[in-house]
């Protein structure tokens, strides 16, 4: 008679184990799918690559023009992890950008500067004058993108348009922001049916209300900045920074498929998912308090604002530039 085979039977340990590889095994699949998925977005391969390929070239076998090659790649080697993305606002009721802030993600120093372009700075496309905000109109954001490269002398990476919509939207999935409302504002306009009253003073804003108060120029007997455009514009850098200190916190991280139906809904982009779940890792990471904004400088002289080349240049080598070699005033192409 043949013996009948007894059926193993599985230990607590056994089975521990069996769970803990099953867990392990999903945990890396997971991790690897992740991987895939988020990435830092592309710098381009122009002159970095050509300065590469110059430089495994002895120097003895170089010609005058792979050195005047090596010269130029080197003075546009890029830095790692440095991204320029345009961010502009297009939803404002005139077809035009009104807002537009060129963002520096530095992911390598951990620290995020965005500058805002005065809407009436001046700017000539197709050989006529025209103001910052017209760009958008005569050629969407590639136009934006464009003239804004050609101002600065650094490349725009990324561009990312946005509706004043998700502005609004944004806020509300944070459950409002709290802000100090810099001045008394009353303005009422029956033709786009807008009506602006806050008072001076902390305020907690909804996002319809945000949005008027970063809309906010002046009030309708006149007075309000003082300056309007750049009045406004230091008043949506603060309001931006009190978003984001709001945003970037731990808890909001259960909200980032909100976020992420908020900007499939509101927002136009050439970054990829995971190159914008990159940035937004990295956002997490820099922290609101290394998030700095300013405006570009430049004076008022009717009808445009003409920036000032040396400050310009400044901000762009301590904070826009993507290039290990500093920009000089003969690579900005800034209008007098």
């Amino acid at each position: 008679m043949s013996k009948k085979h007894r059926r193993r039977r599985i230990t607590a340990g056994q089975r521990c184990l069996i769970m803990l590889t099953a867990v392990l095994s999903v945990a890396l699949a997971l991790t690897c799918a992740y991987k895939a998925l988020v990435h830092p977005p592309q710098q381009g391969s122009g002159p970095a690559a050509v300065s590469a390929a110059v430089s495994e070239v002895p120097p003895e076998e170089q010609d005058a023009d792979q050195l005047a090659l090596a010269a130029k790649a080197a003075h546009s080697a890029r830095k790692a992890d440095f991204y320029t993305v345009l961010i502009s606002g297009v939803d404002d009721g005139n077809g035009g950008s009104d807002t537009n802030i060129l963002v520096a993600v530095d992911a390598g120093a951990g620290q995020i500067y965005g500058v805002n372009i005065p809407r009436d700075t001046k700017i000539k496309v197709n050989g006529k004058n025209h103001k910052f905000n017209a760009a958008y109109n005569i050629g969407g954001m590639d136009q934006v993108a464009a003239t804004l490269s050609q101002q600065l002398g650094i490349p725009v990476d990324y561009t990312v348009e946005v509706s004043l919509k998700a502005f609004s939207a944004l806020v509300d999935a944070i459950g409002g922001v709290d802000f100090y409302v810099p001045i008394d504002m009353n303005y009422d306009d029956p033709i786009q049916n807008l009506s602006i009253h806050f008072n001076a003073g902390m305020q907690h804003l909804s996002g319809a209300q945000a949005l008027k108060v970063v809309r906010f120029r002046h009030n309708n007997d006149g007075t309000g900045y003082g300056s309007e455009d750049i009045g406004r514009m230091k008043t949506q850098q603060d309001f931006l920074k009190a978003v984001a200190k709001q945003t970037l916190r731990p808890a909001n991280l259960a909200k980032v498929s909100e976020f992420s139906k908020i900007f499939q809904m509101y927002v136009k982009t050439d970054l990829e998912v995971g190159e914008l779940a990159w940035l937004g890792q990295e956002a997490f990471t820099v922290g609101a308090d290394n998030i700095d904004f300013s405006t570009l400088p430049g004076e008022w002289k009717s009808p445009y604002i003409y920036l000032n080349a040396d400050e310009v240049l400044n901000i762009v080598n301590e904070h826009l530039n993507p290039y290990v070699e500093n920009r000089v005033l003969e690579d900005l192409g800034i209008l007098t």
